[in-house]
């Protein structure tokens, strides 16, 4: 079937008459459905004609129940005909222009015309330089929910400002925190914490203060370690707490820091210290926990944390300073809101 013989046409399955029908949400609106145009029809329409369903009750004409001039742009659900061809045959990612078809009007994204060769890759012809101009307009007709609308996302968009909402939208899942590995888990903070428990092997604690010692032998050929991640559960929040030894430039550091398990809006509401020390000295650390939307390596290469040099933390291990007996105590509390001055001040006692 060619491309300029498709016509998307909906339907109103009994959404009128009433006041009511015009609340109703993207989830509740017509889905739309594909059909072949009539021969006689399709020489003079456009290459792919969008019938929208109006949103205005008691808008009937002449033409069919519930068209209408008042009808705005056609806002669909992800499982429906016009996304699926919008939908790239190889990554199965949605398509943006430039969308290119071959010869048989076959159609790809363009990131995967360069994966496949210049090859069509279902009829195999050369793709050469086409572009289907047919669907690229459709694309700029059509509202779509957030990808993320089964996990609470309840925005729509038009189909070319999606892509930059959902890579910032606070219902898309989390990476894994874990940083002993590159682990590719994707999910929900419940999902994480479980997994972290269940596959990493992690300490969980409960509470808001801390007291760890970090040991190592043979310190001074360390050049890039991670120790075990431990997450802390205080506030009804999960709190992972980070430990490494890296080069920092020529200079051996080690480096403790807090990761929010929750999104950076949300993370700005706690703060957290840490503090070692030893032989009357001490080094303490005050600041404020960063999402897991930012990764360990972004907050360690950010040196947002405490950061040791390895002299100064053999110092504090005593001994001999052959082997690092580093002790870490910290804690976290949350920042009660002033009404009368918009600052945060620190609760202490929750």
């Amino acid at each position: 079937m060619e491309l300029d013989s498709i016509e998307c046409v909906s339907y109103s399955d009994g959404m009128e008459g009433d006041d009511d029908a015009a609340a109703v949400t993207s989830a509740q609106l017509p889905r739309p459905f594909l059909k072949s145009a009539s021969s006689a029809g399709s020489a003079a329409a456009a290459a792919v004609n969008v019938v929208v369903a109006s949103d205005r009750a008691g808008a009937a004409g002449p033409g069919g129940a519930g068209l209408g001039a008042g009808a705005g742009p056609l806002v669909i659900s992800p499982a429906t005909g016009v996304h699926e061809l919008l939908e790239c045959p190889v990554c199965t990612n949605s398509m943006y222009p430039p969308i290119h078809q071959c010869q048989n009007g076959h159609t790809l994204c363009s990131t995967c015309k360069t994966r496949v060769h210049n090859r069509c890759p279902t009829c195999r012809q050369e793709l050469g330089d086409i572009r289907c101009l047919a669907l690229e307009k459709v694309a700029e007709s059509l509202e779509l929910p957030c990808k993320y609308y089964s996990l609470g996302c309840p925005e729509v968009f038009p189909y070319y400002s999606k892509l930059k909402h959902e890579s910032q939208c606070n219902f898309r899942p989390y990476n894994c925190p874990y940083a002993g590995s590159e682990c590719s888990v994707l999910g929900d903070i419940p999902f994480l914490v479980a997994h972290l428990r269940d596959d990493h092997k992690v300490d969980m604690h409960s509470g808001c203060t801390f007291n760890h010692r970090y040991v190592k032998s043979n310190p001074r050929e360390v050049e890039n370690a991670t120790w075990m991640l431990t997450v802390f559960h205080c506030f009804g929040q999960y709190f992972c707490l980070h430990f490494e030894a890296f080069q920092l430039g020529m200079a051996p550091v080690y480096m403790a820091f807090l990761r929010f398990m929750g999104d950076e809006n949300d993370a700005r509401n706690y703060s957290y210290s840490l503090e070692v020390g030893a032989n009357g000295r001490k080094m303490i650390w005050e600041g404020t926990p960063r999402s897991i939307r930012d990764s360990h390596r972004k907050v360690r290469d950010s040196h947002d944390g405490l950061i040791i040099q390895r002299n100064m933390a053999l110092f504090f291990s005593g001994g001999d300073r052959k082997e690092l007996k580093l002790r870490v105590t910290g804690r976290i509390w949350k920042e009660q809101q002033n009404p009368d001055s918009g600052a945060c001040i620190p609760n202490l006692f929750s």
